[in-house]
C-alpha cells in the first residue's frame, strides 16, 4: 500500500514537474537537488562538484550557471517552518510571482518620477497587465532567467531615473547610487545575458554624455558601479572567464580612460565639438575592441562565440553553416519583432500615445544636442529652447534613449521585446501625464493656459483608464477564473518508466531541451543539456545531435559510448520534424554541418554531397543487425523511442 502511494505520489509530481520545459527545468532541478540533498553543506558541495549534468565530466554549477537564486530559494525554505503548509514547488512559484509584483511596482515608480503624478504610475501598471502577452513570459516560463533578473532591472531603472533628478541631497544621492550598485549586482547575478543588456545601458549613458545632456559625475559613477556589480558577481561564480571577457567591461574601462585623455571634448564651437566627439567615439571603440580582444586571448575565452557567430550571420555579414549558430538563426525568438505585436499594442491605445511621445521626446533632444554643442546665444533660438528644456531633464533624457535602444533591439530579436515593451509602458504612460509634454503642445498651437494644461493631462489618462478597464477587464477576470492543465502522458509515461528501469547511474542522450526534463523528473546523469554557454557543452551537444543525422550506426555508437552513454532517447519530433521550413529542421542544420544534402524538394548548395548513410534516426526502427547489435529498443511509445546501448560491440 506505501509502495503504492509512493508511485502515485512521483506520478503526481512528475506532471507537475514537467511543465517546466526546457532550460527552465534544468534550473529548477538546482533547486530540487539543494532540497533534497542531506544537509545545506552537501547541497553546496553537490552544485560545486556536480557530475550529473554533464557525463565523464565534473562542472561547478555555480561558475557555469546563475542558479544563485535557486540556492537561496531553497535555504531560506530549509530554515523557515513552512515545509508543513507549503511544498517546495509552490515557495519557488510564490517567490517568482511576488517578484513580479516588485517589477510591477518598480514600472509604476519610474513612471511616477518622471510625470509626477501617481495616475501616471497607474497607467504604466494597467498597459502592463493588459499587454502581458508583450511584456512578460513568467506565466507559462516560471524558472527562467529573465523572470528572475527584470525584476532587479527595472528597479535599476527607477532608481538612476531619481538619480538624474536635479537638486539631490548629498545623502540621497549616495543612498541612490547604493541602491542602483544593489539592483545592477542581483540583475548581474541572476542572467547570464546581463552583460549584453547593460553594454547597451552604457551605450545610452555614453551617447548622452557626449552629448551634454547627463551630469558627467552621476554617469561616471554609474560605469563604475556597472564594472563594480560584474566584477562581483565573476568573484561569486568562481572567477567566469566569460564575465572578464565580455564587452561592458571593456567598454567602461575604454569610456574611462579615454576621458583622462581627452579632457577638453566640452569646449569650443560647434565644428570644434563635433571633430572632438568623433575623434573620441572612435578612440572609445578601437580602445575597446583592443582591450577585449587582449582579455579574450590572455584567458583563451570563446565561451561567447557563437553569439558573434549568430550575430554576424543575423545582420547579413556572410552566410554560415556553423550549427551553433544556424541554431539561433532557425529560432523564431530570436527572429525580428512580427508585426501583429503593434497590433495587439494599439488595441490598448499603448503604441500610438508612445509613437506620439516618442516623436515629441526625440525633436526635443535633437535640438537640445544641437544646442549642446554648438553652444549657440541667439535670444530666439533660446527662447524655443526653454521649452524643450523643460521636458528634457536628465531624467528624462535617459529614458528616451533608453526606449530608443532597447527597441531596436527588440525589432531585431523578438526574446528581446519583454525589455523594451514593459519599458513603452513607463514611457507612454509619462508622456501622457507630463505637465511639460502637454504645456508645449499647446503652446505650439497658441492654446496654452495653467488650467486647461492641467485639465488635459489628468482627464486623458483617466480616459484611457476607463477605455482599457471597460475593454480588457472582463477578459482578465475570466482568464484568472480558468483552471488549466499541462497535459503530455507521453512525456509522463517515459520518465516514469526511466525512474522504475534504469539504474540511477545511468547515462542518456538525447535533446537538449528533453534531457532538462529527465534530470528534473528522474536525476539521471545527462550527456548535454539546454544551458548553451560553454564550447565544449556545444561542441558535445553537436556530436551527440549526430543521431538525427546520416550517420552510420558505427559512428553514432562511437560518439554516444564516448560520453559515457548508457541510453539514448529518440524523438519523432525532431526526426520528421515539420515545425520549421526546409533549411531550418534539425536534421537539416546538421546535413549543412556534414555536407550533405537535405531531404526533400529544394535546392541545395552545390558543393553539398550525398551521403553515404540513410539518417539514422529512421534506419534504427528497422532493426537491421547492424544496428541491433549494438542498439536495444527498450521503450517505446507514440513520440519516443529508448534504446539501449551495448556494452561492448
Amino acid at each position: 500500500m506505501a509502495s503504492q502511494w509512493m508511485k502515485c505520489s512521483f506520478y503526481l509530481e512528475v506532471e507537475r514537474e514537467i511543465s517546466f520545459r526546457t532550460e527552465c527545468g534544468l534550473y529548477y532541478s538546482y533547486y530540487k537537488q539543494m532540497i533534497q540533498a542531506a544537509s545545506i553543506q552537501q547541497g553546496l558541495h553537490g552544485l560545486v562538484y556536480d557530475n550529473k549534468t554533464e557525463s565523464v565530466r565534473t562542472i561547478n554549477i555555480l561558475e557555469r550557471m546563475n542558479v544563485y537564486q535557486e540556492v537561496f530559494l531553497s535555504i531560506l525554505y530549509r530554515i523557515l517552518p513552512i515545509q508543513q503548509y507549503l511544498e517546495p514547488v509552490y515557495f519557488y512559484i510564490y517567490t517568482l510571482f511576488g517578484l513580479q509584483a516588485v517589477y510591477v511596482i518598480a514600472l509604476y515608480v519610474t513612471s511616477w518620477l518622471l510625470s509626477g503624478t501617481w495616475l501616471s504610475g497607474l497607467l504604466a501598471a494597467c498597459w502592463y497587465i493588459t499587454n502581458r502577452v508583450d511584456t512578460t513570459r513568467v506565466e507559462f516560463t516560471i524558472p527562467l532567467r529573465e523572470n528572475w533578473a527584470l525584476p532587479f532591472f527595472a528597479v535599476q531603472i527607477a532608481a538612476i531615473t531619481y538619480l538624474f533628478r536635479t537638486h539631490l541631497q548629498p545623502v540621497q544621492e549616495r543612498l541612490t547610487l547604493m541602491a542602483v550598485f544593489i539592483a545592477t549586482f542581483l540583475f548581474s547575478l541572476t542572467w547570464q545575458f546581463n552583460q549584453f543588456m547593460m553594454l547597451i545601458q552604457a551605450l545610452a549613458l555614453f551617447i548622452l554624455d557626449c552629448f551634454d545632456m547627463l551630469p558627467t559625475a552621476k554617469v561616471t559613477w554609474l560605469y563604475i558601479i556597472q564594472i563594480s556589480g560584474l566584477l562581483l558577481v565573476c568573484v561569486l561564480q568562481f572567477f567566469n572567464s566569460m564575465i572578464l571577457g565580455s564587452l561592458l567591461i571593456s567598454f567602461n574601462a575604454s569610456v574611462l580612460i579615454a576621458r583622462t585623455i581627452q579632457k577638453n571634448l566640452k569646449k569650443g564651437g560647434l565644428l570644434n565639438r563635433l571633430g572632438k566627439l568623433i575623434i573620441h567615439v572612435l578612440f572609445v571603440l578601437c580602445l575597446t575592441l583592443i582591450i577585449n580582444k587582449f582579455i579574450k586571448k590572455i584567458l583563451n575565452l570563446e565561451s561567447d562565440e557563437h553569439i558573434f557567430k549568430f550575430l554576424k550571420a543575423k545582420f547579413g555579414f556572410g552566410a554560415t553553416r556553423d550549427f551553433d549558430a544556424n541554431l539561433y538563426l532557425c529560432e523564431e525568438a530570436f527572429g525580428l519583432l512580427p508585426l501583429n505585436t503593434f497590433s495587439r499594442l494599439s488595441d490598448t491605445l499603448l503604441f500610438y500615445i508612445y509613437i506620439f511621445v516618442l516623436f515629441l521626446m526625440t525633436v526635443a533632444a535633437i535640438i537640445v544636442a544641437f544646442r549642446n554643442l554648438s553652444g549657440s546665444n541667439r535670444v530666439q533660438f533660446m527662447e524655443k529652447m526653454e521649452e524643450c528644456t523643460i521636458i528634457l531633464k536628465p531624467d528624462a533624457a535617459y529614458n528616451l534613449i533608453h526606449t530608443v535602444l532597447f527597441g531596436c533591439l527588440a525589432l531585431s530579436t523578438m526574446r528581446m521585446k519583454y525589455l523594451w515593451i514593459s519599458h513603452m509602458c513607463v514611457f507612454a504612460s509619462f508622456g501622457l501625464c507630463s505637465t511639460e509634454v502637454w504645456k508645449l503642445i499647446l503652446k505650439c498651437i497658441h492654446l496654452y493656459t495653467s488650467q486647461r494644461t492641467h485639465v488635459i493631462k489628468y482627464s486623458i489618462p483617466i480616459i484611457t483608464l476607463l477605455f482599457i478597464s471597460y475593454k480588457f477587464w472582463p477578459g482578465i477576470m475570466d482568464e484568472l477564473s480558468e483552471l488549466r492543465e499541462f497535459y503530455d502522458p507521453d512525456t509522463v509515461e517515459l520518465m516514469n518508466w526511466i525512474k522504475s528501469n534504469t539504474p540511477n547511474t545511468a547515462v542518456f542522450a538525447g535533446s537538449m531541451q528533453l534531457l532538462a526534463g529527465v534530470k528534473l523528473c528522474t536525476g539521471r546523469t545527462l550527456t548535454n543539456h539546454p544551458h548553451y554557454e560553454d564550447k565544449n557543452l556545444r561542441e558535445r551537444t553537436k556530436q551527440i545531435y549526430q543521431m538525427y543525422a546520416k550517420r552510420s550506426p558505427e559512428d553514432v555508437y562511437r560518439i554516444l559510448r564516448s560520453f559515457g552513454t548508457d541510453y539514448v532517447i529518440l524523438e519523432d519530433s525532431i526526426c520528421y520534424e515539420r515545425r520549421h521550413s526546409r533549411g531550418c529542421r534539425l536534421r537539416d542544420l546538421l546535413d549543412i554541418a556534414n555536407g550533405h544534402i537535405m531531404d526533400g524538394l529544394g535546392e541545395n548548395e552545390p558543393d553539398l554531397k550525398p551521403s553515404l548513410y540513410p539518417r539514422f534516426c529512421e534506419e534504427i526502427k528497422k532493426n537491421l543487425p547492424s544496428y541491433t547489435i549494438r542498439f536495444t529498443r527498450v521503450f517505446q511509445n507514440k513520440t519516443f523511442h529508448v534504446y539501449k546501448l551495448a556494452k561492448h560491440k
